[in-house]
């Protein structure tokens, strides 16, 4: 059993931060690592994306390195603001209803699975020469794809009926792309979706504490 406390009333933002230090961690790195794309020259910020990358060429070099680095990084600084609404409204509940370990558990399990099978896919194409080598090093960021474990596991914190309909939702958006000619990514955020769904046995014996 977990115990989670709710945001104080006194001091919502600061209780708000504290109650999903994770996610906050998370989001201050990937804002510092963002900034440092954006000011940093242009051949500079390629080589960077390149070797933070968790694509074919990295995972065969370094495989824990680009599989850990690789969640710090987005390809787009402008994309910052927007993935800072995302974190909080779907990595922030998730991390304080279940705890920040079993959260951790959750979108960690779902970005190395996503990445080494989407790219272990990637490879097969490559050498049926169904996609061309250079893909081999292509930039590859695994942000998202906590993200979409995250959605996925949130369906377990929703009251019907608007469970199913949140997740009709979710399975739409991340299955469209793949019935339409998905890329390598789309199936990677379809693989972490279904990891979410599939961690339904963390998401028992949760209780929540106000204080």
């Amino acid at each position: 059993m977990v115990a989670h406390t709710e945001p104080e009333p006194s001091r919502p933002l600061r209780s708000w931060i504290r109650s999903s230090p994770g996610t906050h961690i998370w989001l201050l790195i990937i804002a510092v690592t963002s900034v440092i794309v954006a000011i940093a020259p242009d051949q500079v910020d390629r080589v960077l994306l390149h070797r933070n990358s968790s694509n074919i060429n990295q995972l065969v070099k370094y495989p824990v390195r680009a599989l850990v680095s690789s969640a710090f990084w987005i390809a787009n600084p402008a994309s910052l603001a927007l993935y800072a609404v995302l974190f909080e409204v779907f990595h922030a509940p998730v991390e304080r209803w279940l705890g920040t370990l079993r959260w951790l558990l959750i979108v960690a399990t779902a970005h190395v699975v996503a990445t080494l099978v989407s790219q272990k896919i990637l490879l097969t194409a490559i050498q049926d020469h169904r996609a061309p080598h250079s893909m081999t090093h292509v930039v590859d960021i695994g942000v998202s794809y906590g993200l979409a474990a995250s959605i996925g596991v949130l369906t377990y914190r929703l009251p019907s009926p608007w469970r199913w309909l949140y997740l009709a939702g979710a399975v739409a958006f991340f299955g469209m792309p793949l019935v339409t000619g998905g890329t390598f990514t789309d199936l990677g955020h379809a693989i972490a979706l279904s990891v979410g769904l599939l961690s339904w046995p963390l998401t028992r014996n949760v209780v929540s504490r106000e204080t």
